[in-house]
């Protein structure tokens, strides 16, 4: 297994970890249960690390494809640009979780403040790297290409 295999597997725990622990969160604020937003506090900070990892291998990742015939640099380049800023918020959303859960420990007064403000970094977070996940599928799922797209829908058949 190489950095790319790595990169790939990986690349989806930030999507689907930022959104199931959005929901988790959600929950645990609904309930008022401190151990179901911890719950999800661990959620993010796991996504916080697989989007370390991603990113971390991304760049072999990116040696393996760019030779590969169709692919388009200025692809990668939009990919790679994008997920920087994920990294950077998903990376905020993980330390504020580990704050959350030293605060729900400690049973602080801020512990309902904390979670409505880690749930909003949350869905940014999510929104930022469902766009990252996009914009790296466009570099070699030509189904997800607007020109493939647009092509079928003129021509009436994919080529």
């Amino acid at each position: 297994m190489n950095q790319t295999h790595i990169h790939l597997l990986i690349t989806h725990l930030p999507i689907f970890g930022s959104m199931l622990g959005a929901l988790v969160l959600l929950h645990g604020v609904g309930v008022k249960s401190d151990q179901t937003k911890i719950a999800a506090y661990y959620v993010f900070i796991l996504s916080a690390i697989g989007a370390t990892v991603a990113y971390l291998t991304g760049e072999g990742a990116e040696e393996v494809v760019e030779k590969i015939q169709g692919v388009v640099e200025e692809s990668i380049k939009i990919h790679e640009d994008s997920a920087t800023v994920t990294l950077i918020s998903l990376i905020v959303l993980g330390t504020a979780s580990i704050i959350g859960v030293y605060l729900t420990f400690k049973k602080s007064i801020y512990i309902t403040s904390t979670a409505f403000i880690i749930l909003f970094v949350s869905i940014f977070s999510f929104i930022l790297v469902a766009r990252t996940g996009y914009l790296g599928g466009k570099i070699r799922h030509t189904e997800v290409n607007d020109s493939v797209i647009l092509n079928t829908i003129e021509t009436g058949k994919v080529e």
